[in-house]
């Protein structure tokens, strides 16, 4: 079999306890549902290629191309603040690694997979909801300029899966930057093997933070990159009312992408203690407590760093500390500029923060459609355009009081003739909405129709433009639409 995929597989290249080699579970009967051209064309790799018999055998597990070298990551991990010393890829297979058209290097992970070491009782396999789903809502998210995993593609296997009832099978082929986690470093910490953990941070030193490399201490160096990037991906969730669902330690990404897509939504009406996971009982990963999580889970990481860090324990503590004392800063200094950018806001000043907060309060109290008051915000720019924005409060009287005190506000800014085309670059008019992603789910499932699936891609890979023909997708569910609970589809 030929392949016309460059493979440099650099975590194959570790030390044996970092993973296990695995080949993954070949599908019965595979066809394909969707390559993404753009994104094989951004890796250097051949999208016809990928679309015909040889790259769907490859997409399928039906064979292990020359080059590869697939494996099964080791990782530990919190899940809802409870430590699991174990878990590792039990679905996922890493088929390798590819250097991009921008000199990045990438993994290609077929997730269901199969079973693997680390399945603990699983079969290792997907159902084709929680594919399609990924596959939607990650690509989404990228082209609303989140840092994200990414779908090139995927494939129904052509056998059955069992979980809650009967459900098709179905493959995605994930790519991430990498898929260390901070459950990566912990499950060498619990082992107190510190050789792997310098290996680890060598190791991702150099693929992620190379600057680090020249510091004067390079995990501490390295710590500091990973709270910054966690403060800024968290804050960019909630500017475009992302809910992940299960920040455990294990789906927390050191390179700062957004990963493994479950039980994830998208908050219609805003509300900070919204939460749709099934399995979330206490709230936990609510909207609004993801940026205390994301503080929580790096300090989780810098507890595994402690004997790199320095000799002296209460030293190395004192430098954690101190790493992790910034988190609070950028994760506000990322917000909050991104939230005056919503606001159109551009010189900012100190009651502005009270401003945006006395908005949401309101938008709490009346239930406001989150992404819709912002979209019509910008065009509340000119003076008249305000009864979209009234008709998403419950007391439209409220919006009123706040839009005469933002106009005031307005007033003291810089002329600034784009500031409408600024606000809708930054505020989105169409998000994958819970209710639309059931829909399409539904259809393909049900039905064997993947149209909607194709469609929605189309119009949230334009998140911020206009697009006539496909104001529904803008639009809010019903009350009979409304989706109360999401799944995470293992």
């Amino acid at each position: 079999m030929t392949s016309l995929i460059p493979f440099d597989n650099s975590y194959a290249r570790l030390p044996d306890r970092f993973f296990v080699h695995v080949a993954p579970a070949v599908a019965p009967a595979p066809t394909l549902i969707r390559v993404n051209r753009a994104l094989a064309d951004q890796l250097g790799l051949d999208a016809d290629w990928l679309e015909g018999p040889d790259g769907l055998d490859m997409l399928s597990g039906r064979q292990v191309v020359p080059g590869s070298d697939p494996l099964a990551m080791a990782y530990a991990g919190h899940q809802f603040g409870n430590f699991v010393p174990q878990l590792g890829d039990g679905r996922a297979v890493l088929l390798g690694e590819v250097v991009d058209r921008d000199g990045r290097r990438r993994d290609i992970q077929l997730k269901g997979g199969g079973r693997t070491p680390f399945s603990r009782g699983g079969d290792g396999r997907a159902a084709l909801g929680p594919v399609l789903r990924e596959y939607v809502v990650s690509e989404a998210m990228f082209a609303l300029g989140v840092r994200t995993t990414r779908a090139l593609a995927a494939v129904a296997t052509g056998e059955q899966v069992y979980r809650e009832t009967v459900l098709p099978g179905a493959v995605l082929t994930r790519i991430a930057a990498s898929h260390i986690r901070v459950g990566t470093f912990q499950y060498f910490a619990a082992r107190q093997d510190i050789e792997a953990l310098q290996t680890l941070t060598d190791y991702v030193i150099a693929r992620h933070y190379p600057e680090a490399a020249q510091a004067e201490n390079p995990a501490r160096a390295l710590l500091d990159a990973v709270v910054a990037a966690q403060a800024e991906l968290v804050a960019s969730w909630l500017l475009v009312g992302f809910i992940h669902g299960v920040m455990n330690t294990d789906n927390c990404s050191i390179s700062g992408e957004t990963i493994d897509y479950g039980p994830c939504a998208f908050m219609d009406a805003y509300d900070p203690s919204t939460v749709f996971s099934s399995i979330d009982r206490q709230g936990r990963y609510a909207y609004g407590n993801q940026p205390q999580i994301a503080h929580w889970n790096v300090t989780r990481l810098a507890e595994t760093l402690l004997p790199l860090l320095a000799d002296d324990e209460d030293a190395a503590i004192k430098i954690a500390e101190e790493s992790l004392g910034k988190f609070a800063e950028q994760f506000q200094s990322a917000y909050h500029s991104g939230l005056m950018r919503k606001l159109g806001l551009v010189a900012f000043r100190d009651d502005d923060l009270d401003l945006a907060n006395t908005l949401l309060s309101a938008m709490t109290q009346n239930s406001v459609d989150f992404t819709l008051f912002f979209r019509r915000l910008a065009d509340a720019t000119e003076v008249g355009n305000d009864e979209p924005l009234r008709g998403l409060f419950v007391d439209p009287t409220v919006c009123d009081q706040w839009l005469a005190r933002w106009r005031e506000r307005l007033a003291q800014e810089p002329d600034n003739l784009d500031r409408r085309d600024a606000m809708r670059a930054v505020n989105p008019a169409y998000i994958p909405r819970n209710h639309r992603i059931e829909a399409m789910i539904r259809s393909a499932v049900d039905e064997g129709d993947f149209a909607p699936f194709e469609e929605l891609l189309a119009v949230l890979a334009r998140p911020y433009d206009d697009q006539p023909d496909m104001t529904r997708y803008a639009d809010p569910p019903q009350a009979h639409e409304r989706v109360m609970a999401t799944f995470c589809g293992t």
